[in-house]
C-alpha cells in the first residue's frame, strides 16, 4: 500500500466537513487533515445567508438521529459557530391559531448572521482550522473517491491521486450527482427516492409580520409541506445555478444593514417515490428543466392575484397599481399551472391558505409564487455504522449524502463521523 500523503482528507468545506475537521483537530491534533474544495471559498449554507436552527428535529434526518443524539452534539456545534440567538414573542398566539387548522408551529433556537457577514465567520473558521494544522487545496475538483485493497484516497482532476489512510466526502446538496457516481462506482447501495419540491413566496413585510416576533417560524402542514427558510430585514430572492437549470433561493443580509421591507420563505412538500421509480434525484432535474424550458432558461414568477384568477402573470400586471413592489429576483412572469405538477400545487396552494389563516395577508394579491424551489439531498447511503461509514475507509456526511437538512445538523454529522474515525462509540 502507498504511505498515505494525508491520514484524514474531507472533501468539501461546508458545514459537514468543517463539523469533522475541527473535532479530529481538537481530539486528535497529530493527525495530518487536508480539505478540498472545488470552490474558491467554503460553500453552502454558511456562505448564504447562514441561518442556524439549534433544535431538534429541524436540520436532521429523523431516521439517522435520535433526540438525544442531536442534543448531545448540538452544545458542541454551537460551541463552534458561536450564536447569538434570536429572541421570540408572541409565539402561543400564531400556536393557537395553527392548532386550531391542524398545524403545528415549532419552537426553534435560531441565529442568523446574514449573507454580507458570513465570510467573517468562514475566514474566522478556516484561521482556526489553519492554527491546528489543517491544510486545504481550494479550487480542486475531486473526481472520484478510492477505496480499494490496500489504497484509499482521492482522485484530483486532472489525475493527480492522493493517498489518505481515511476519506470523508461531505460535497453539499450541489454535490448530488458526484455523490451518486462515487456510490455507484464503489458498489455502495443508496436510496435516492425522497425529494423536496415547492416554491418561494415573497411578500412586503406588512402581509407578513411574524417575522417580526420569530424571525424563522417553522410551520408544517398537513400533506408534507413545511415553511423552511424564512429571510425578513434587507431580504431578496436569488438564483442558485445548476448545470442546466437554475433554481431559486432566499437570502437575507444582517442585522446591521438597512430592511427593504420584504419577506421571502419556501413551502417545500416532500415526496417519497416508490418502486419502480429509479431516482428521485433525476424527477427533480426534469421538473427543475421543465420549469426552465418554460421559463425561456429561467424560472418562473406568478402573482397570487393572477394564480387566483387562474390567468398567467405577464411583465405587465408587476406593476404600480395593485401591486406595489418589484421582484426582488426578475425572473420570467408565467404560469406556475404550466410547471408544478399538480398534486404538489393543490397541496402548497391549501398549506398557503391556511396559513393567511394564521398570518393574516400573505395571499396579498401582490405576493409572488417563484418557482421551482428544490432541494437535491437525497441520495442517502446505506450506512455501515451510525458514524454514516461507507466503506472499510469512507465516511459519506452532510445534505448531499441525506444525513442532514441544514448547517447544524450537517455539522453535527461531521462530527459523529470524526467519532468513528477516531474510534470514539
Amino acid at each position: 500500500m502507498p504511505s498515505p500523503d494525508y491520514d484524514v482528507i474531507i472533501i468539501g468545506t461546508g458545514p459537514a466537513g468543517l463539523g469533522a475537521a475541527f473535532y479530529l483537530s481538537e481530539h486528535s491534533p497529530s493527525l495530518s487533515i487536508l480539505m478540498i474544495d472545488r470552490e474558491r471559498v467554503c460553500s453552502g449554507g454558511l456562505l448564504n445567508d447562514c441561518k442556524q436552527n439549534y433544535t431538534y428535529p429541524i436540520g436532521f434526518a429523523v431516521d439517522n438521529w435520535s433526540s438525544a443524539e442531536a442534543e448531545r452534539l448540538l452544545p458542541l456545534v454551537e460551541k463552534a459557530l458561536r450564536p447569538v440567538i434570536k429572541e421570540k414573542h408572541n409565539l402561543e398566539i400564531y400556536r393557537r391559531r395553527a392548532e386550531r387548522l391542524g398545524v403545528h408551529l415549532l419552537d426553534v433556537r435560531q441565529a442568523h448572521v446574514g449573507t454580507d457577514l458570513s465570510r467573517v465567520l468562514i475566514q474566522h473558521l478556516l484561521d482556526e482550522l489553519t492554527a491546528r494544522g489543517v491544510r486545504f487545496l481550494m479550487e480542486r475538483e475531486v473526481t472520484d473517491v478510492r477505496d480499494d485493497a490496500g489504497s484509499s484516497g482521492v482522485v484530483l482532476a486532472g489525475g493527480e491521486r492522493l493517498h489518505a489512510r481515511t476519506v470523508i466526502v461531505a460535497p453539499g446538496r450541489k454535490g448530488f450527482s458526484f455523490l451518486q457516481k462515487v456510490m455507484e462506482r464503489m458498489g455502495i447501495a443508496y436510496i435516492d427516492n425522497v425529494v423536496d419540491v415547492g416554491i418561494r413566496i415573497e411578500t412586503q413585510l406588512e402581509n407578513y409580520p411574524i417575522v417580526k416576533d420569530y424571525y424563522d417560524p417553522k410551520f408544517h402542514f398537513p400533506d408534507g409541506v413545511r415553511t423552511f427558510c424564512t429571510n425578513s430585514g434587507h431580504a431578496r430572492v436569488v438564483l442558485e445555478r445548476y448545470q442546466g437549470f437554475s433554481l431559486v433561493n432566499g437570502h437575507a443580509l444582517s442585522e446591521h444593514q438597512a430592511g427593504n421591507n420584504l419577506v421571502n420563505f419556501a413551502l417545500l412538500k416532500t415526496i417519497g417515490l416508490k418502486a419502480p421509480v429509479r431516482s428521485g434525484q433525476q424527477m427533480a432535474v426534469f421538473l427543475a428543466t421543465l420549469a426552465n424550458e418554460i421559463g425561456g432558461g429561467k424560472p418562473l414568477m406568478q402573482r397570487v392575484g393572477d394564480f387566483r384568477m387562474g390567468k398567467r402573470s405577464t411583465a405587465e400586471t408587476f406593476n404600480e397599481d395593485l401591486y406595489a413592489f418589484p421582484p426582488s429576483c426578475p425572473v420570467t412572469a408565467g404560469d406556475l399551472g404550466l410547471a408544478v405538477p399538480a398534486k404538489i400545487m393543490r397541496h402548497i396552494w391549501a398549506a398557503l391558505k391556511k396559513l393567511d389563516t394564521i398570518v393574516p395577508g400573505v395571499l396579498h394579491p401582490s405576493t409572488i409564487m417563484y418557482y421551482p424551489e428544490i432541494k437535491m439531498y437525497a441520495n442517502k447511503p446505506v450506512f455501515l455504522d451510525n458514524h454514516f461509514r461507507v466503506s472499510t475507509n469512507t465516511y459519506m456526511i452532510g445534505d448531499g449524502a441525506g444525513t442532514s437538512r441544514g448547517i447544524t445538523g450537517a455539522w453535527a454529522s461531521g462530527i459523529r463521523a470524526a467519532e468513528g474515525v477516531l474510534g470514539v462509540n
